[in-house]
């Protein structure tokens, strides 16, 4: 795996988790939240922007994006 493979699955593994930890899920259940209401595809479109905010930043940033898309955590 590249480097910057493992750069980008080892932040998307920690703000999976931030995430969670953040609404009081587990991260399985924060991972398929996002996958469904679009917020892994933000990441992944978005990672390089992404990657330089802070993790409270972040993890608000893909909460706006899957209410959006239809997502009712708050």
């Amino acid at each position: 795996m590249a480097r910057e493979d493992r750069n980008v699955f080892g932040f998307t593994v920690a703000l999976i988790s931030e995430f969670a930890t953040h609404f009081g899920i587990n991260p399985r259940q924060a991972y398929a939240y996002l996958k469904r209401f679009k917020g892994m595809n933000h990441l992944r479109e978005h990672y390089a922007v992404l990657h330089t905010q802070s993790f409270p930043d972040t993890v608000e940033v893909l909460a706006q994006v899957c209410a959006n898309n239809g997502g009712q955590l708050q």
